[in-house]
C-alpha cells in the first residue's frame, strides 16, 4: 500500500509541478516557458519578467493549487462521512456560511488576513453549528439528514449573500462579485504562504485519519464494531474541513464543482481507497484547478473571466458523465 502511495504521489507531484510551471508562465507579457524557467533560476538575467513571476503569477498559481486541493479534499471527507456522492462544502452550506462572513468582513473594510479569513471561518463555523444543529435527532449524524439540512443552511446562505451583495455600493460591489465568482488575483506571496502553512497541518490531520474514511464510508455502525469513535472522528473531520474551506473562500470566493469532480474522477481511476485518495486529491486537485485557472486568463482576448466560470463550465458536464456512467 504504502508503495502504492507513494507512486501515485509521485505521478500526480509531477503533474502538478508541470501545470505550475505552465501557469506562471502564461500573462500579458510573456508565454515563452523556457525564458520564465530561466527567469525564476536567474532573476538577474531579466529583472522584470523575474518580479512579474515570482511577486504576480506565482502567488496566484499557489493560491489556485491550495483552493483545488482544499475543495477536493473537502468533496472526499463529506462524501465519505455522508455516504453520498453528491456531497460536497458547497453543498451543505459550508461554503456558503464561509462566503457570508468574508461578505461581511470586505463591506466592514477588514484585511484580507486575518480579518476577512477569521469572519469567514466564523461564517462557516456557524453554518456547520445550525447544520449539526437541525440533523440532530434519533440517530446523530444520520447522511439523510444531515445532507437535507445542508442543502436547507445553503439555500438560506445563498439568499443572505444575495441580500448583503444588493445592499453594497460603488465599487465594493463589482468587487464582491467578481470575488464570489471565483478570484485568484487579490494574494500576494507572504498571503499565499501564510494560507499554505495554516493548511498543511490540515492535510496532515485527515491524511492520518484516512483510514476511518474507509470505515465510515461503509457504516457508522461498522465503524464502530472496528472500534472507532464515530462521533469525534466526525466532528474533527468536519470542523478541519470547515476550516480550510474558509480559508479558501476567504481568498477566492466560491468555486463550484470542484469538490464533485475531482474526488469522481480519482475514485474511478484509483479505487475507493482513503489513503489513496487523499493524497490524490490534493495534489490533482491543485493540478486541476491551474488548469482552470490557464483557462480563465487565456480564453478572453482581453482581460480575463472569474475561475469559477471555467470551473462550473468543465465541472458541470463532466459531473453529468460520471454521475450518468455511476448509474450505468
Amino acid at each position: 500500500m504504502i508503495k502504492r502511495i507513494s507512486i501515485i504521489s509521485i505521478i500526480l507531484l509531477a503533474v502538478l509541478l508541470l501545470t505550475m510551471i505552465l501557469g506562471v508562465s502564461v500573462g500579458s507579457s510573456d508565454r515563452e516557458i523556457l525564458r520564465v524557467v530561466n527567469a525564476i533560476l536567474h532573476p538577474e538575467s531579466d529583472p522584470m519578467l523575474s518580479a512579474i513571476v515570482l511577486k504576480i503569477r506565482f502567488p496566484r498559481v499557489l493560491l489556485a493549487v491550495i483552493a483545488g486541493s482544499v475543495l477536493s479534499l473537502g468533496g472526499v471527507v463529506f462524501q465519505s462521512i455522508l455516504r453520498n456522492p453528491l456531497a460536497e462544502p458547497y453543498i451543505l452550506g459550508i461554503s456558503g456560511g464561509a462566503a457570508i462572513g468574508a461578505i461581511l468582513g470586505i463591506i466592514m473594510g477588514l484585511s484580507r488576513f486575518p480579518g476577512v479569513g477569521f469572519t469567514a471561518f466564523a461564517g462557516s463555523i456557524l453554518s456547520l453549528v445550525l447544520i449539526l444543529y437541525l440533523s440532530t435527532g434519533h440517530s446523530l449524524f444520520q447522511k439523510d439528514r444531515l445532507l437535507l439540512s445542508g442543502v436547507m443552511v445553503n439555500a438560506f446562505c445563498s439568499a443572505v449573500i444575495m441580500f448583503l451583495v444588493s445592499i453594497t455600493r460603488d465599487a465594493r460591489l463589482h468587487n464582491i462579485i467578481f470575488w464570489l465568482m471565483g478570484d485568484f488575483s487579490t494574494i500576494n506571496t507572504l498571503q499565499a504562504s501564510i494560507l499554505l502553512l495554516a493548511i498543511i497541518p490540515c492535510f496532515i490531520l485527515i491524511f492520518m485519519l484516512s483510514h476511518t474514511l474507509n470505515l465510515l464510508s461503509m457504516g457508522k455502525e461498522s465503524a464502530q464494531s472496528s472500534g472507532v469513535r464515530t462521533r469525534l472522528i466526525i466532528l474533527v473531520q468536519l470542523v478541519t474541513t470547515s476550516f480550510m474551506v474558509s480559508l479558501v473562500v476567504g481568498y477566492c470566493g466560491l468555486l463550484g464543482f470542484v469538490g464533485l469532480v475531482v474526488p469522481h474522477l480519482m475514485r474511478t481511476r484509483l479505487g475507493p481507497d482513503h489513503r489513496v485518495l487523499v493524497p490524490a486529491c490534493i495534489l490533482g486537485g491543485g493540478a486541476y484547478m491551474v488548469f482552470c485557472d490557464i483557462l480563465a486568463r487565456t480564453l478572453p482576448e482581453q482581460g480575463e473571466m472569474p475561475t469559477g466560470v471555467v470551473t462550473a463550465l468543465i465541472g458541470a458536464p463532466l459531473f453529468i458523465y460520471f454521475l450518468k456512467r455511476s448509474n450505468s
